[in-house]
C-alpha cells in the first residue's frame, strides 16, 4: 500500500507501513547533512525497501553525495526551483521531509512531488516554512540538531537510531591521508576557523592555537597539521600559527579535498575546532573533537559524539553579553560579540588534550547518555 493512501485513511502519523520512495531535502552545511547521515542508515536498516533520495547542496554533495544505497540529486540553490524539477524529473515520492526551514529552500522544495510533506514544529519554523508543508514533527525543545532531523523519522514511527555514517573515501584520498599521517604517531588536527559568514565571531584566537600546538608537540610528541578551506582568513591562520607556533606545524590549509579531509580525520587523534563543518566531519570519521564553543550553544550545534571534549564557555559570554542565563534565552540564540571566543583560554583546552590521551581509545567517542560527569 502507498504512503498517501494510507493518509487518506489515516491522517496522523505514525504510518503503518514503510513508504516506497522517501526524498529528504536539506542542502546545507556540512556540519547539518553530516548529521543527517545517521538518519538515513537508521531508515537503511528499519525500511530496507525503501528508495531513498536526498536533495543535497554542491558542496555537500562534494562529501556525501556518493553514500552508498541512496540517489543525491545534487542542487545549487541559487538555480532556483524550476532547475530542480527538471532534475527531480518525473518522480514521485510518498512523502518528502523537508529539513531545512529557509524560504529559499522551501520554495524549491515544492519541485518535488509528494502528498506528504513533513517539515519541523512551528517552534523550529521559520521563513514561511509551514506552506510548504501539510504535516509536523512533534513539538522537541532545546534539541541538538541531530535529534532535529530524528524527529522526521519518529514522525513516521521509526524509533530505532544507529548512530552510524560510513562515509565513502577514495582510495586516492586515503593515499593522501597516509601520506600526511603515516605511522601511529598521535596527531592533533586543527581547523581554526568557522565558515565565512561568521568568522568575526565564531574565530579563536591564532596566537592561542599555536601555544595548543607547541604544547601538543612538547608535552605529548604529538604532530600538528592545520586543515581547512582556501579562504584569505584561513590562510593568514596558518601563517600566523606556523610562524608562532615554534614547533613543526604541517601547513594543509586550502590543500585538501573534502573528502580528503576526511580521510586525514580518519586517522587523526584529535580535532581542535571552533563550531564549524569539521567538528562534524570529525565525528562522522570517528574521531573526538575539541571544540571550542562560546558563541554557540553546544548542546544544540556540538560534536554529537564525545561532547565531554567541549569547552563550553556560551553561558559565560550569554551572561556577559544579554544579562541572562542560557536557559532565558531562545534556543540557538548566537552570541556575536567579536571578543565571545577570547573566553575560551589555553589551559582550557590543553587540559582537555591530556584527558583525551589519558583516555582509552573506546571511551573518547561517546553518545550523550554515556559521557561521564566532568571531574
Amino acid at each position: 500500500m502507498a504512503l498517501h493512501n494510507l493518509m487518506v485513511h489515516n491522517p496522523s502519523l505514525p504510518v503503518a507501513e514503510p513508504p516506497e520512495r522517501l526524498c529528504l531535502f536539506r542542502l546545507s552545511a556540512i556540519g547539518d547533512c553530516c548529521h543527517l547521515v545517521p538518519v538515513i542508515r537508521t531508515l537503511q536498516a528499519v525500511w530496507p525497501q525503501t528508495r531513498l533520495t536526498w536533495i543535497i547542496g554542491r558542496t555537500e554533495a562534494a562529501l556525501l553525495g556518493d553514500l552508498d544505497g541512496v540517489e543525491c540529486i545534487t542542487f545549487d540553490k541559487r538555480a532556483g526551483r524550476k532547475a530542480l524539477r527538471q532534475q527531480v524529473g518525473p518522480r514521485a515520492f510518498d512523502a518528502l521531509l523537508l529539513m531545512q526551514v529557509a524560504l529559499r529552500a522551501g520554495w524549491s522544495s515544492t519541485a518535488v512531488r509528494a502528498p506528504l510533506r513533513v517539515g519541523f514544529d512551528r517552534d523550529r519554523s521559520k521563513d514561511l516554512h509551514g506552506l510548504f508543508i501539510n504535516r509536523r514533527v512533534a513539538p522537541h525543545p532545546r534539541a541538538h540538531v541531530m535529534d532535529g532531523f530524528f524527529d522526521f523519522i519518529e514522525a513516521l514511527g521509526v524509533q530505532q537510531r544507529r548512530l552510524r555514517w560510513d562515509v565513502p573515501v577514495p582510495a586516492e584520498a586515503r593515499a593522501r591521508a597516509v601520506e600526511l599521517i603515516p605511522d601511529d604517531q598521535p596527531t592533533l588536527l586543527i581547523s581554526p576557523c568557522s565558515s565565512q559568514r561568521f568568522n568575526n565571531f565564531r574565530n579563536w584566537p591564532a596566537d592561542r592555537y599555536a601555544t595548543v600546538a607547541a604544547e601538543a608537540v612538547r608535552r605529548h610528541g604529538m604532530r600538528v597539521i592545520l586543515t581547512g578551506g582556501p579562504s584569505d582568513e584561513e590562510r593568514a591562520y596558518a601563517e600566523a600559527i606556523t610562524a608562532r607556533a615554534g614547533v613543526p606545524v604541517t601547513d594543509c590549509i586550502g590543500r585538501t579535498s573534502l573528502k580528503e579531509l576526511f580521510a586525514l580525520l580518519e586517522r587523526a587523534t584529535v580535532l581542535v575546532s571552533p563550531d564549524s563543518g569539521p567538528a562534524h566531519m570529525a565525528v562522522a570519521a570517528g574521531t573526538p573533537v575539541i571544540g571550542l564553543y562560546a558563541t554557540s550553544n553546544p548542546d544544540r550545534t556540538g560534536p554529537y559524539l564525545g561532547r565531554e571534549w567541549v569547552v563550553n564557555r556560551y553561558p559565560d559570554a550569554v551572561r556577559a553579553e544579554l544579562g541572562k542565563a542560557v536557559g532565558e534565552i531562545a534556543w540557538g540564540r548566537r552570541v556575536r560579540k567579536a571578543d565571545a571566543m577570547a573566553l575560551i583560554q589555553v589551559n582550557d583546552v590543553l587540559e582537555r588534550l591530556a584527558t583525551l590521551l589519558q583516555t582509552p581509545v573506546a571511551e573518547r567517542l561517546l553518545s550523550p547518555e554515556q559521557s561521564r560527569p566532568e571531574a
